[in-house]
């Protein structure tokens, strides 16, 4: 049976989710706890990958295995036992033999922390970020954003993606006490998306290119374009959508 999975994680001590050889991954460590209590090699299929040291907020998974005979309750509380402190599962429950974590997602939603002033709490949870920036045009460049589908220019190079084609929903800055958070949604990210385009947004909101400037770093469809990628602790993957059943 099929079984579907939601859950949180902090990403700082992870190469990322996708299990990769020579380095401890999100996926890796979720599957040897899912093979542990099923009795059974388990492969867990994830929402889409997350790049080393993101984090989750809301992340979801699925896994087919025999049924166990314990309330899905107890299941829970006992999968949670067998995993670190920096991942949690929210809720597992049976799910359609066709329900397909990736495949079947329709919005996915990033938040990026901008931390302005320093604060011991958030250190490992936030880009510290003092510079003067003019937030009216950190909106406008996300504004812009969302007039493109094409976004070339803010893909990892060498990646084995077959378009670079996204549909944004949202793109916005905006402040919430100390931080600024840039929030994003889209039907799909490339590898690296969120990060290059945080980047390019901060040397806009910086005065080291126009807003015109910027336009044309879109256009042009060349990451060499774009500026830097900016840190991981500051990303967060906060949601994932899907069809109503």
């Amino acid at each position: 049976m099929r079984f579907r999975l939601h859950l949180a994680y902090h990403g700082g001590a992870y190469h990322g989710w996708q299990r990769q050889p020579n380095a401890v991954t999100v996926q890796e460590v979720i599957e040897r706890a899912l093979s542990q209590l099923f009795q059974q090699e388990i492969e867990l299929i994830g929402a889409g990958r997350t790049d080393t040291g993101v984090h989750a907020r809301f992340y979801v998974a699925h896994f087919d295995a025999t049924a166990l005979q314990m309330p899905t309750e107890r299941l829970l509380y006992v999968l949670n036992g067998l995993l670190p402190r920096d991942i949690v599962l929210f809720e597992i429950a049976e799910a359609s033999p066709t329900f397909h974590a990736r495949f079947d997602a329709t919005r996915r939603t990033y938040e990026y922390l901008l931390l302005r002033h320093k604060d011991p709490f958030l250190t490992d949870e936030a880009y510290l970020y003092t510079a003067p920036l003019d937030f009216q045009l950190l909106n406008e460049g996300a504004h812009l954003l969302t007039h493109y589908e094409d976004f070339a220019s803010f893909c990892k190079t060498g990646t084995d993606a077959h378009t670079t084609i996204c549909h944004l929903f949202e793109s916005t800055w905006e402040v919430k006490g100390n931080l600024w958070v840039y929030r994003v949604a889209a039907d799909r990210f490339l590898r690296n998306m969120v990060r290059a385009l945080v980047g390019t947004l901060l040397d806009l909101g910086r005065k080291r290119i126009s807003l015109n400037e910027f336009q044309q770093i879109i256009e042009a469809k060349d990451r060499g374009m774009a500026g830097a990628s900016a840190p991981p602790q500051g990303l967060y993957l906060v949601n994932v959508e899907y069809p109503q059943a």
